[in-house]
């Protein structure tokens, strides 16, 4: 049989629906082809039908899902792209190389837009940070993300670090970047135009990344070290020319579309493009130029080597763009034109090698998947640990939890002011925010997931991975605009991990339409399972939110400004330490997970809005992991002050404990600092709309000291928690 001569990921079924389609026998490249378009990294197999529910279109949305980068405008006519992908399964085998060309495949999304790259994210998952492999996995992926983003000068201004045992062998390393465009100068990744010249710019051609899609639709074994040839290599200086080059290409107007080589290589490029366009295209593969001898077809059209571009270019103009490669003196190589047959037909020394419709590769049959409801998670929410007698050591502990501490052992390696743009730098807000050069404006941007609470609940915990994130744009004096995400989950054909996935989808579509937001792209990552334990990694949707400031005065920090000044909560705290990292620090599995609500959860961000615009507010901080005491501490150490609360004035439902009002979760909190003379004015405002409110304490001067009924439960100095916060990630990991 043909396919047992050629390594395929393909089902029987698939390959039996391959042949009808093409009315017969695939040949071994057209056979591999199909294998990657199929798989479910290209596909989106499993996935696509559940992504429909996801609200996709707003008053904002200029390109949603379905292209390289969704586009937001931004008003003046300034667009913002910005994408998030995994590299989640390269960087398990191959940390370094992996998480480098996650960032380059990531920003030549964002070009193929005509956007040019302004910001960097992470959201990183490693295991326990005590095991060597999350060490060596944790300091090899920051690594390669810093050389990486440093190298091509666009700063990596935001990130997430979580540590947890399920993610012990299968690391999550999800990367987005933002660019900036003109709304006029947009490019969509589509060939409409028979008779295009199609050139292959950038990078030479390897055989690194062959099957870099496939082995990213599997889970990890004990033998997937072997697939490290899957893996590509990133050259962060072509990429600099490349980025450069592909911009000033497109500023000639002669340029009618561009894809990046990722994922597929040359045939996902090819097929796409023809596809969204109803053309076809004809190349001749041995014009492509290679870094090694004797490439066959197959590895031409399979070879996932960075820092490639695909150009269609007006054949009249071909050479205006041409030079502009020349200038850059990036390689290029003229493969081959558009036509309008609609199949894809590749040449090898001009042998026809290939020829197949570009929809077949396409439109792959989707998978029937089932769910079935885990109920396991269920049983963990019964009786409450112990109230702690010592909650100044608790303190000390959370703060120094790796989930909690202080991240500068990442961020100082990651060049996060290059480009002029930062205004509020990692750590220093709930979320980074970049000027608009020469505007009165600027954006806000996030990203966030809390795994421990999806996994618990995944409709729950993914709602409010939403309402989170769309918080810490607002505590910086943004408005949500949108969202982009990226779904991190375990093998699909498994029910329960089908389930999960579901509910999640099902969470994050709630509350994008109480919020009014749309989601304007993603990325689906399956298969991050441990074939030989038959450990998945906990549910994980990482949300990318983005928001825009108005005016540059809006912009606000959550330090600590002044002392005297009045600490307001936001919100009304309930019992829901379920998943919470007290909980997790005393190795508690009980308790409710918190409960995002949207009607409340809009009426809090809009509060915020209001009173950031009004000139209240002069620090604001969302209010989630670690609870009101871990919040309240972040925004002591940020300002180098102290401060006073007073538990009996926040309002929460009655007969709640102590550790409750600290460390609960719960969900549409914001702690805001004030002057004494605009306090009434926030809490009035709060009282229209609906949003629980009261002034709980005071700005002092360098203690923190926290009572109940006027007695003192506990009191630390800032400096020591300081220390317990920044010391903790050199001391697990070093550095």
């Amino acid at each position: 049989m043909l396919e047992s001569r050629v390594n395929v990921n393909l089902t029987p079924e698939e390959i039996a629906e391959a042949k009808r389609r093409l009315g017969r026998e695939p040949n071994e490249i057209e056979l591999g082809m199909i294998d990657v378009m199929w798989s479910e990294h290209c596909s989106y197999k499993s996935s696509k039908k559940v992504l429909e529910i996801l609200p996709k279109s707003g008053r904002r949305v200029v390109v949603g899902p379905g292209y390289d980068s969704g586009v937001v405008d931004i008003g003046d006519g300034d667009v913002i792209a910005f994408k998030v992908e995994s590299h989640n399964h390269p960087s398990a085998i191959d940390p370094y190389n992996g998480s480098a060309t996650g960032v380059g495949g990531i920003i030549r999304d964002i070009l193929c837009m005509n956007c040019r790259p302004i910001a960097l994210l992470d959201s990183l998952r490693f295991g326990n940070p005590q095991s060597a492999h999350a060490r060596w996995l944790f300091n090899n992926v920051v690594k390669g993300i810093a050389d990486y983003g440093n190298r091509t000068g666009i700063p990596t201004v935001a990130g997430e670090v979580e540590f947890d045992e399920s993610f012990e062998v299968n690391c999550l390393v999800n990367v987005a970047c933002v660019g900036l465009g003109r709304i006029n100068e947009l490019t969509l990744a589509r060939m409409d135009n028979p008779g295009d010249i199609v050139v292959l710019m950038g990078g030479d051609t390897g055989r690194d990344g062959i099957h870099g899609v496939t082995f990213a639709s599997k889970t990890i074994r004990e033998d997937s070290e072997l697939e490290r040839p899957a893996v590509q290599v990133g050259n962060p200086f072509i990429k600099k020319l490349v980025i450069e080059a592909t911009l000033e290409a497109m500023r000639t107007g002669k340029v009618t579309a561009v894809k990046d080589l990722g994922g597929g290589g040359l045939t996902c490029a090819l097929s796409e493009m023809s596809s969204k366009g109803g053309t076809g295209v004809d190349v001749e593969l041995t014009n492509i130029h290679v870094r090694e001898e004797g490439m066959t077809p197959y590895e031409l059209l399979l070879s996932e080597s960075q820092e490639r571009m695909i150009f269609t270019i007006l054949p009249e103009s071909q050479d205006e763009v041409l030079r502009v490669f020349r200038k850059w003196e990036v390689p290029y190589s003229i493969i081959g034109k558009v036509t309008d047959t609609g199949r894809i037909v590749a040449k090898y020394r001009g042998r026809i090698v290939v020829d197949i419709p570009s929809k077949l590769l396409t439109e792959p049959p989707m998978a029937k998947r089932r769910a079935r409801k885990i109920s396991i998670i269920t049983k963990k929410r019964a009786s409450k640990p112990p109230i702690p007698m010592d909650f100044a050591k608790v303190m000390h502990h959370i703060l120094s939890s790796p989930n909690i501490a202080d991240m500068h052992p990442v961020y100082r390696q990651y060049d996060h002011e290059v480009g002029l743009r930062t205004i509020l730098k990692p750590g220093d807000a709930d979320a980074a925010v970049l000027r608009i050069i020469g505007k009165n404006k600027a954006i806000a941007v996030k990203i966030d997931c809390n795994s421990l609470h999806c996994y618990l609940d995944p409709y729950a915990g993914h709602a409010a991975a939403v309402a989170e994130a769309a918080r810490n744009v607002t505590a910086t004096g943004a408005k949500p605009i949108a969202v982009t995400d990226c779904c991190n989950f375990g093998n699909p054909e498994k029910p329960e991990v089908y389930w999960q996935f579901k509910e999640a989808i099902r969470g994050i579509t709630y509350m994008l339409k109480g919020l009014g937001l749309p989601c304007v792209g993603g990325n689906v990552s399956f298969y991050n399972e441990d074939e030989e334990s038959g450990r998945a990694v906990k549910p994980t949707t990482t949300i990318v939110m983005l928001g825009l400031i108005e005016r540059l005065s809006l912009v606000t920090s959550m330090a600590l400004k002044e002392v005297g000044e009045s600490i307001i909560l936001l919100g009304k705290t309930y019992p829901e330490l379920g998943g919470s990292e007290y909980y997790r620090l005393i190795g508690f599995d009980g308790g409710k997970v918190p409960k995002a609500v949207a009607s409340r959860e809009r009426a809090s961000i809009k509060t915020l809005a209001e009173a950031i615009r009004r000139g209240y507010v002069t620090a604001a901080h969302d209010c989630s992991k670690g609870g009101l005491a871990v919040s309240l501490a972040e925004m002591a150490i940020k300002g180098g002050l102290g401060l006073k609360v007073d538990l009996a004035y926040v309002l929460h439902t009655p007969s709640m404990r102590i550790d409750e009002i600290l460390f609960s979760e719960s969900s549409a909190r914001f702690i805001v600092t004030t002057s004494e003379v605009n306090t009434a004015k926030i809490l009035s405002l709060a009282r229209r709309r609906g949003v629980p409110a009261s002034k709980i304490g005071e700005v002092s001067a360098s203690s923190y000291t926290v009572a109940m009924n006027g007695k003192i439960l506990f009191e630390c100095s800032v400096e020591s928690l300081r220390e317990s916060w920044q010391d903790a990630i050199p001391r697990l990991i070093g550095g």
